[in-house]
C-alpha cells in the first residue's frame, strides 16, 4: 500500500511504502516533459489566484489537463476562483516572448526520496543530482494578492494557442534588493536563479 507524504511548504511529495521512502514527486514549472531519469506523472496548466483579489490564495497549482467533477453548479457564486497563469517578462528583452503566455508545468516522478529547491543558486548542493535549473518567479511586490517563490524552468515552454493579456496568476522575475540582504554575496537588481535537486 502506498501513503503519500507532503510538504505543504514545498512542491513536492514523498511516497512510502512499506516503511521505506523509495520515491519522490516534484513540479517543473514552465515545462510539459520531465527530465532525463524523471517520469511524468502528470502534465498541466499553471493556475492559482487573482493577482489583484485581496483575499487570494498563495500558491501556485498545476492543474491536470483531465478534470472530473464531483458536484457542481454552473452558476458564478461569490466564493473562491481559480485563473490560469501567465508570464509577466515585458521588462526583458531576451525573455519578451514569453510575455502574456499562458504557463505550462509538469509533475515528475524521481526514484530518489528527497527532492528540494536551492533559490539563489544552479548548482546542487553535494550528493545532490540536478533535475533542473531555472529563475527565481513570483508575483509583483505592489500587487494585492501574495504569492510563492517557484524554481521556473530556465527553458520554460508556452501553452499552445495561450497568449492573451487576460492575467490571473502572474509571474515575475525576482531580482535582489540589498539592505538586510547581503551584497556581496548578492548583487542589487540581478535576477535570482535557482535549481531543483534530488538525491
Amino acid at each position: 500500500m502506498e501513503v503519500a507524504v507532503i510538504d505543504m511548504n514545498a512542491t513536492y511529495c514523498r511516497s512510502q511504502e512499506h516503511g521505506s521512502l523509495n520515491s519522490a514527486t516534484y513540479i517543473r514549472w514552465g515545462r510539459t516533459s520531465c527530465p532525463s531519469g524523471a517520469s511524468v506523472v502528470y502534465d498541466g496548466y499553471v493556475g492559482g489566484s487573482y493577482y489583484s483579489h485581496s483575499g487570494a490564495a498563495v500558491n501556485a497549482l498545476c492543474l491536470t489537463k483531465e478534470p472530473r467533477w464531483g458536484r457542481y453548479t454552473s452558476k458564478v457564486e461569490s466564493t473562491a476562483y481559480i485563473y490560469g497563469a501567465e508570464y509577466e517578462t515585458s521588462y526583458y528583452s531576451t525573455w519578451a516572448y514569453l510575455h502574456d503566455h499562458d504557463t505550462p508545468c509538469v509533475v515528475c516522478n524521481v526514484p530518489r526520496n528527497d527532492v528540494l529547491m536551492v533559490p539563489g543558486s544552479n548548482i546542487c548542493p553535494n550528493g545532490y543530482k540536478r533535475e533542473y535549473t531555472g529563475y527565481l518567479m513570483t508575483g509583483r511586490y505592489s500587487h494585492l494578492a501574495a504569492s510563492k517563490y517557484i524554481c521556473m524552468d530556465g527553458k520554460p515552454e508556452t501553452k499552445l494557442g495561450g497568449q492573451q493579456n487576460q492575467n490571473g496568476y502572474l509571474f515575475y522575475f525576482v531580482q535582489a534588493r540589498c539592505g538586510s540582504l547581503n551584497c556581496p554575496p548578492y548583487v542589487n537588481g540581478r535576477e535570482l536563479t535557482c535549481v531543483v535537486c534530488s538525491r
